[in-house]
């Protein structure tokens, strides 16, 4: 007697609760992501063996050194310090700001200009303003602006960090100038920044 196949039938997965649980890790990692602030300018920072991670928080404030030897200096994320902060300098180098001004300054990335072009720098548009690579702000043994902004910082908030983000290619004079600012300031704790080898 002859046999009877049975008929195939194929194997039918289904697939919702596999891309249900795509769409779920796919959403955690897009609202838990902490996007990088973008740098003053192109900044190639030289290599060390250091395992050590930057935490850049609400407390961390960071000055960086170009490859032609410009200072640029980036304050901390708290509205509040910033706020502070620009009322100070703006008190110690005899220049007064609007409330337009504190609201600029308070969205402004970094600082890269003298305080004497402070009110015309924050004056400008915001994407301009991010753009703006042309200045500096002044440290040398009259000027020590770059200094002021630390030592305010540090009085405004006795936790906050520094973090020297210097080019691999800048002028060792540079940051032996900045060094001895930091050291007549008593300000001997700060964190170099550099990439893993």
């Amino acid at each position: 007697m002859a046999r009877i196949k049975p008929k195939r039938h194929g194997v039918v997965t289904d697939m919702t609760a596999m891309c249900d649980v795509a769409f779920l890790l796919l959403t955690f990692f897009i609202l838990t992501t902490e996007f990088k602030q973008p740098d003053v300018e192109d900044i190639v920072t030289p290599s060390s063996i250091s395992k050590s991670k930057l935490t850049e928080g609400d407390n961390t404030m960071t000055i960086s050194v170009t490859k032609d030897g410009r200072y640029f200096f980036s304050p901390t994320h708290n509205p509040e310090h910033r706020v502070k902060l620009l009322e100070a300098m703006g008190e110690k180098h005899k220049v007064e700001f609007t409330e337009s001004e504190v609201e600029a300054f308070q969205n402004a990335q970094f600082v890269g200009v003298p305080m004497s072009q402070m009110k015309a720098y924050l004056q400008l548009p915001e994407e301009q303003r991010k753009n703006y690579k042309g200045g500096t702000i002044p440290l040398d043994s009259v000027n020590k602006q770059l200094i002021d902004w630390v030592q305010i910082s540090q009085k405004i908030n006795s936790d906050v960090k520094l973090a020297v983000k210097g080019d691999g290619d800048a002028s060792y004079d540079k940051f032996k100038v900045l060094f001895e600012g930091l050291r007549d300031i008593e300000f001997y704790k700060f964190v170099l920044v550099t990439t893993e080898e």
